[in-house]
């Protein structure tokens, strides 16, 4: 299993399409954006530049979780992959936990990225309790992402999970409030972001920048997301192991 999750890991390095949509732009938003506002100082006290950080690291973060996962696996399952990886020693389980596992360890170079470019170029600098919170509680919290994306992998080709990854991927960093404040949305469109994972997401790491405690209600959000597309994931899963 270790040297299966190192295979998942390096196949993805090599993709085109992480590097640009996973690690590329979210570096390349954060310097445009952080170069226009980051001088800013939201009401909480907040320098832009910090606040900024967490919103582009939290995008990086879920595409890599999404991207890594809903492409790959679905082409596994249209080049007969999946069903070689079925009749190897390795339990059904463990695959689809190789995945999680692989997809969790390509979120870390992303945010970790982000995370350098706002220390180098905007002189962003937390306590190291902070850091280890900021980064530990990103890196784990991309869990729904990850299992949105074994859906889409589970009962999409490859030629439609691509762009629907796409889609899902762009959608809830938009609607989640990621690259816009939520303050400039429409009444309805704040409603719609704070009942979705990416805002809760984000949002447990602005309240750390912040110097605050995560709020009840984002952890509650991120876990009800969790366990609810877990699950749907595992039925996707089986459901595509049926046909295979």
């Amino acid at each position: 299993m270790p040297n299966y999750i190192r295979i998942e890991a390096l196949r993805m390095l090599r993709n085109k399409r992480y590097i640009v949509f996973v690690m590329a732009f979210p570096v390349v938003f954060y310097l445009l954006f952080s170069n226009l506002f980051g001088n800013q100082t939201g009401s909480d006290g907040v320098r832009a530049s910090v606040f900024l950080m967490v919103s582009m690291g939290a995008y990086g973060a879920l595409a890599a979780s999404i991207m890594s996962t809903a492409v790959p696996w679905a082409q596994e399952r249209q080049s007969g992959w999946l069903r070689q990886l079925q009749i190897t020693p390795l339990p059904n389980w463990s695959i689809i936990l190789t995945k999680l596992i692989a997809a969790l360890l390509l979120v870390l170079p992303s945010l970790l990225l982000v995370f350098l470019c706002a220390v180098v170029t905007q002189g962003v600098s937390l306590p190291p309790g902070q850091w280890v919170s900021l980064l530990l509680t990103m890196w784990i919290g991309t869990v729904p992402f990850a299992a949105l994306g074994l859906i889409v992998g589970s009962l999409l080709p490859p030629d439609t999970a691509q762009p629907a990854a796409m889609i899902g991927m762009f959608g809830l960093a938009i609607l989640g409030g990621l690259w816009f404040p939520l303050d400039s949305m429409p009444e309805t469109m704040r409603t719609i972001a704070h009942v979705l994972p990416s805002y809760s997401y984000a949002d447990i790491g602005w309240h750390i920048i912040a110097g605050q405690a995560p709020p009840s209600q984002d952890v509650v959000t991120i876990l009800a997301w969790a366990v609810t597309l877990g699950g749907a994931a595992l039925f996707a899963y089986h459901r595509a192991t049926a046909r295979a």
